[in-house]
């Protein structure tokens, strides 16, 4: 049997095992039946505890098809109070090696549980080789990009450790979301595949949000793609630098763009329940 965890962020949930606990690396059908909510235990993805080199824990982390992410601010959350739940993080404050790079959790103990974590999540950078540029920077702020369909949106490309593309809309629409989110994530100017962000600004300091996530298709909420919209906001001129409150179907978190862009991450977390994928369970994944 493999012990593990689930645990959402605003909606958006993962489950959480152990490296240590399996008898072989995990291969992509394994991942996509363990995601699955009707066949396995359903999730958006899962958060693999690896050791590290770089950090006091690693972390990686896989979306619902398979395929690897490079950071994702929900999955730290959610990693970060697994880690503290269960006595490995001896300190509050700790260090977590991701695919996208070292990141610093915080966890907020309040009556011996945490509710809340920060996460100091990098910086962002607006590049995208593949898009044709303007300007000596390079940078891919408020450029035309034309879809499979047609369609052109004036997008911003941003990095925070994984990609995203943001498009400010006037008004958000779930079924445009779903429609364009995934000629969005698979177009040819982005060939690892990205995350994308239809959002709309409300106030200096607000935005709201509707999510297509790379690998695992509309959610309700994200960290890393709150990071990145809240970003190409402040760098649009439509929000401020300082905290951004980004709103989401599954709630809000709150990110803080400081002036030499780096992110800081803050939001809610909870761990739905613990359980053991069974022998027989487990024995079709390795067959």
């Amino acid at each position: 049997m493999i012990p593990f965890a689930k645990g959402h962020g605003l909606g958006n949930d993962y489950i959480v095992i152990d490296q240590a606990d399996l008898r072989e690396p995990l291969s992509t059908r394994a991942i996509r039946t363990i995601c699955d909510r009707h066949r396995g235990v359903g999730s958006d993805g899962i958060l693999l505890g690896v050791p590290s080199l770089r950090a006091d824990f690693g972390l990686r982390i896989f979306n619902p098809d398979g395929s690897e992410a490079e950071k994702s601010g929900n999955g730290l959350r959610i990693f970060a109070k697994y880690l503290w739940d269960r006595g490995r993080a001896k300190a509050p404050t700790f260090t977590v090696e991701t695919k996208g790079g070292v990141v610093e959790c915080q966890c907020h103990v309040s009556d011996g549980r945490v509710r809340f974590v920060t996460v100091e999540m990098g910086r962002a950078t607006f590049r995208a080789p593949e898009i044709p540029m303007h300007g000596p920077d390079r940078e891919v702020v408020g450029v035309p990009l034309q879809l499979g369909d047609g369609t052109t949106l004036r997008v911003t490309a941003v990095s925070v450790g994984n990609p995203h593309c943001v498009t400010f809309v006037d008004r958000l629409d779930d079924g445009e979301c779903r429609r364009l989110g995934p000629l969005i994530e698979t177009h040819p100017a982005f060939p690892n595949r990205t995350n994308v962000q239809f959002a709309r600004p409300r106030a200096r300091d607000t935005l709201d949000v509707l999510i297509w996530e790379r690998g695992a298709g509309f959610t309700l909420a994200s960290g890393s793609s709150s990071c990145g919209a809240a970003s190409a906001a402040v760098k649009n001129g439509l929000c401020d630098h300082g905290r951004v409150r980004v709103r989401m179907p599954g709630g809000e978190l709150v990110i803080e763009v400081r002036p030499d862009w780096s992110l800081r991450l803050e939001g809610p977390v909870e761990e739905v329940y613990r359980g053991t994928l069974s022998p027989e369970f487990v024995a079709s994944l390795e067959g």
